[in-house]
C-alpha cells in the first residue's frame, strides 16, 4: 500500500525556482505531462508515496497542458496512456481549441488545463466581518442574476463582472443582503445526455475541476485574456463585493464529478486513479449516493486532501468567505459508505487553521442509505433547514388551501412556533438557533412567486415529459393555476408571498432568500430549471409595480430584523436561567391571554402572539411582539396586557395599507383581515 504524500500541493508550481509538476495516483505505473511546445515530461514516483513529480523547465504562465497516465487494467481502472486528461489541481480550465461545444464522442478533448499566474492586487481590501446573527444570505446564479438587467452594460450581463457591477451591489445593499451565495462557479460541464439533446446544465452541479473558476461565467474580454483573465475577473468581483461589506460564499460540489457513471466521459480523476477516487460496490460498480452516476470516496486520504486543498485555495488565494456543500452527507461517509458525523474530512474542514474564518454550510443530505441527516453536522457547521421550509410552506399555503376547500386545516399553529424560534429540536442547546439556515425557496423547486401560483409543477420545457422535479411542493395557486389578471387572486398571492418572506426573516436562525424572489421572479411553474436558461429563469429587472412592492417588503423586513436583536438570538435559553444572547419568549392566544394547550394543537386555532425579549450581551435590551394569523377568516385579536408594556406600535404588516404610526394601548383589539404577520414595537 502506497503511503500518502502530504508535503507538496499537486499541480504546476512556477513561483519557487524551476517550474515543477506534481500529480497524485496510487494505481498508476507511468505519468507524463504534455505542455504546448515543451516536453513531454515524464514524472517520477516519489519513493513509496502516491506522488509523481518532475521539473518542467521552460513552462510559462498561459501554457496549456494535459496529463497522460498509464496503469493496470481491471474493472476499476480506466488507464489509457494516449488519452489527454485534465490536471485535478488545474487553476485554469478552458475549452480545448476554444470551442466548448465539441460533440460527445469526438476524439478531441473538450477542455484543457492552463498554467496561471494568479497574482492580484487586493488593494488592501479584506474580508468583511458579519456577525452570524446579522447575516442575510442571498442565493444566486451568476448568469441569471444580471443577464436581463438593463442597468448592467450588455457585455457584462450574466458574468462575474455583472455581479460586481455597481447597480447589482446597490440592489443587494438596499434589500439588506450581507452574504451572497453563488451557485457553482468551479469549472463545470454539461452532462453528455443533455448536450446530445441540445440542452445545457445552467446551474453548474457537474464539476470538471475544483480549483478553476468557470470560464463561461466570465465576460468576453476576460475570456479573451485566457485563464488568468477569467481568474482576475473573479477576484475583482470578490474585491468589489468585499468593499461593499458583502461576503461571498461558494456553492461547492465535492460529492461527484462530471465524469458521470461507468462509461461516461473520462476527463480527469477516473483516468488518473479512478479506483482510489470513487466509491465502489462489491460488484465493481459505482456506489452512488448522489444520483449523478458517481460519488467521490472521501474515506481515501488523497481524495479528502483534494477537497481540503481546494477549500484552502479559494479561502486564501481567492479570498472567498465560505462554502455551501452540496449533498454534504456524501462527504461524511466512511469506507463502508456509512454516514459518520465525526468523519475525518468534516473534522478537517471545521478545524483547519486556513479555514477558521470561513462559513461552513451543509446541504445535510444525499440520496444514499440513511442519507437524510439534518441536525447531524455538529459544531461550526450551519445546515439548510428543510424542516423549516416544509413547516412554513404547509402553514401558509397547504393549510390555507385546506381551509378553503374543506373548511379547516388538519393542524394547529404549534409547528410554526417551533420554526419561528430556531428549531431547537434539531440543533439543541449546544449548537443554538444560528446552526439552521432558514429558507422557503432555493435554486431547485418553485420560486416564491410560483409557490403561490401553481398547485403542480410544469416542467415540460426540460424535455422529460414533466417526470423530473419534486411532486411534494406544498404550494397553493390561490384558486387559479398560473398567470391571471384576477385582482383578488393577485392580491392574495402577494400577501402569501409577504407572509412567507416575513417568516424567514423574522425567525431565529440564519435567513436565506433566493435571487429574484424579491422581484416576484417566475419560472412559469418549472420547479427544476437546471437545464433551462434564457427567457425562463433570469431575474426580471423591468419596471413592475408588484416587483417593486416585494423588493420594498424585503428591504423593510431586513431593516426590522437588524433593529431587533430579540429576533436573532445566538443561543437557546434554558428554563429558570438567564442565558446571554438568548431570547425570553412569552406566548399569547388571540384573546391576549397566555397560550393554552388547546390553542397550540387545535386546527381551528390559527393565531398566536409571540412576545420576545432579548437577554443582552452585545446589544441593548430589546423586545418586540409578533402576531401571526394563519386563517383566511377575519379575526379580532386582543394585544397582550403586561405590567411592563404601555402600548404597541405597528412596525410592519403583511397586509397593505395598515396604519403604522399610531400607538395602540395594551389590551386594544386589533383586527386581522386575512392570513398575515404583524410586527409591533413595544412601548
Amino acid at each position: 500500500m502506497y503511503q500518502t504524500a502530504t508535503e507538496t500541493t499537486p499541480g504546476f508550481r512556477i513561483d519557487d525556482g524551476d517550474p515543477r509538476m506534481t500529480v497524485r495516483s496510487a494505481s498508476a505505473t507511468a505519468v507524463t505531462v504534455v505542455v504546448d511546445g515543451r516536453g513531454p515530461f515524464p514524472l517520477a514516483r516519489q519513493g513509496e508515496t502516491d506522488e509523481w513529480s518532475a521539473a518542467t523547465p521552460g513552462v510559462q504562465v498561459g501554457d496549456t497542458y494535459h496529463l497522460l497516465v498509464d496503469g493496470p487494467s481491471g474493472p476499476r481502472h480506466e488507464f489509457d496512456p494516449t488519452r489527454p486528461l485534465l490536471d485535478p489541481y488545474a487553476r485554469g480550465i478552458v475549452p480545448a481549441g476554444g470551442d466548448p461545444g465539441t460533440p460527445a464522442g469526438a476524439d478531441a478533448p473538450r477542455w484543457t488545463s492552463v498554467v496561471v499566474d494568479g497574482t492580484f492586487d487586493w488593494g488592501g481590501v479584506t474580508k468583511p466581518v458579519v456577525p452570524l446573527d446579522r447575516a442575510v444570505v442571498y442565493e444566486a446564479n451568476v448568469r441569471t442574476l444580471t443577464s436581463a438587467n438593463p442597468a448592467v452594460p450588455e457585455e457584462l450581463r450574466g458574468t462575474y463582472a455583472g455581479v460586481a457591477h455597481e447597480s447589482t451591489i446597490a440592489h443587494l445593499r438596499r434589500i439588506g443582503v450581507t452574504t451572497l451565495e453563488l451557485l457553482p462557479v468551479q469549472a463545470f460541464d454539461t452532462e453528455r445526455w443533455l448536450r446530445e439533446a441540445g440542452r445545457e446544465n445552467a446551474w453548474g452541479y457537474n464539476t470538471l475541476g475544483f480549483f478553476a473558476p468557470h470560464a463561461g461565467h466570465a465576460s468576453a474580454g476576460a475570456r479573451a485574456a485566457g485563464a488568468d483573465g477569467v481568474l482576475r475577473e473573479f477576484k475583482g468581483m470578490v474585491r468589489l463585493l468585499h468593499e461593499a461589506g458583502i461576503q461571498v460564499v461558494l456553492d461547492v460540489v465535492y460529492n461527484h464529478t462530471a465524469e458521470e457513471g461507468i462509461g461516461g466521459p473520462t476527463t480527469s480523476l477516473r483516468g488518473v486513479d479512478g479506483a482510489g477516487r470513487y466509491r465502489w460496490s462489491d460488484t465493481d460498480t459505482y456506489f452512488d449516493t448522489t444520483g449523478c452516476g458517481n460519488t467521490l470516496d472521501t474515506s481515501v486520504t488523497a481524495t479528502a486532501d483534494l477537497v481540503v486543498d481546494s477549500l484552502r485555495y479559494w479561502a486564501r488565494e481567492v479570498q472567498v468567505d465560505g462554502f455551501r456543500f452540496d449533498l454534504m452527507a456524501s462527504l461524511a461517509r466512511d469506507a463502508d459508505h456509512v454516514f459518520d458525523p465525526e468523519h475525518p474530512l468534516l473534522e478537517r474542514i471545521r478545524n483547519h487553521p486556513d479555514l477558521q474564518d470561513t462559513l461552513v454550510i451543509a446541504e445535510p443530505w444525499d440520496i444514499g442509505p440513511d442519507g437524510w441527516r439534518t441536525g447531524s453536522f455538529g459544531a461550526r457547521t450551519l445546515e439548510w433547514n428543510d424542516g423549516f421550509r416544509d413547516t412554513v410552506r404547509k402553514f401558509w399555503l397547504e393549510d390555507l388551501a385546506d381551509e378553503r376547500r374543506r373548511g379547516a386545516p388538519e393542524a394547529g399553529i404549534g409547528a410554526l412556533a417551533g420554526a419561528l424560534t430556531g428549531s431547537r429540536h434539531l440543533f439543541g442547546p449546544e449548537r443554538g438557533p444560528l446552526s439552521g439556515v432558514n429558507f422557503v425557496t432555493a435554486h431547485d423547486g418553485f420560486t416564491l412567486h410560483d409557490l403561490v401560483s401553481f398547485d403542480a409543477k410544469h416542467n415540460e420545457a426540460n424535455g422529460e415529459d414533466n417526470r423530473d422535479g419534486s411532486n411534494d411542493n406544498r404550494s397553493f395557486n390561490h384558486g387559479i393555476e398560473g398567470d391571471t389578471a384576477d385582482r383578488g387572486v393577485r392580491a392574495a398571492r402577494g400577501r402569501s408571498m409577504r407572509n412567507l418572506m416575513a417568516t424567514v426573516l423574522l425567525s431565529a436562525g440564519v435567513p436565506m432568500i433566493t435571487a429574484g424572489d424579491e422581484r416576484s421572479r417566475t419560472q412559469h411553474g418549472n420547479n427544476n430549471a437546471y437545464v433551462v436558461s434564457g427567457d425562463l429563469t433570469p431575474v426580471d429587472w423591468s419596471d413592475d409595480e408588484d416587483a417593486e412592492s416585494m423588493t420594498e417588503a424585503m428591504a423593510a423586513l431586513t431593516r426590522l430584523r437588524a433593529a431587533h436583536p430579540a429576533l436573532r438570538p445566538s443561543r437557546f435559553g434554558v428554563a429558570g436561567q438567564t442565558t446571554p444572547s438568548a431570547s425570553r419568549m412569552t406566548w399569547y392566544g388571540p384573546d391576549g391571554q397566555p397560550m393554552t394547550a388547546e390553542g397550540w394543537d387545535q386546527p381551528i386555532h390559527r393565531a398566536l402572539q409571540y412576545f420576545v425579549e432579548s437577554t443582552p450581551e452585545h446589544e441593548p435590551y430589546d423586545r418586540v411582539l409578533v402576531v401571526v394569523h394563519g386563517s383566511g377568516r377575519t379575526r379580532d385579536l386582543t394585544l397582550p396586557t403586561r405590567e411592563d408594556v404601555f402600548a404597541y406600535r405597528l412596525a410592519w404588516s403583511s397586509e397593505k395599507h395598515r396604519d403604522h404610526d399610531r400607538h395602540r394601548p395594551a389590551g386594544t383589539v386589533f383586527s386581522a383581515y386575512g392570513p398575515g404577520i404583524h410586527v409591533f414595537d413595544v412601548i
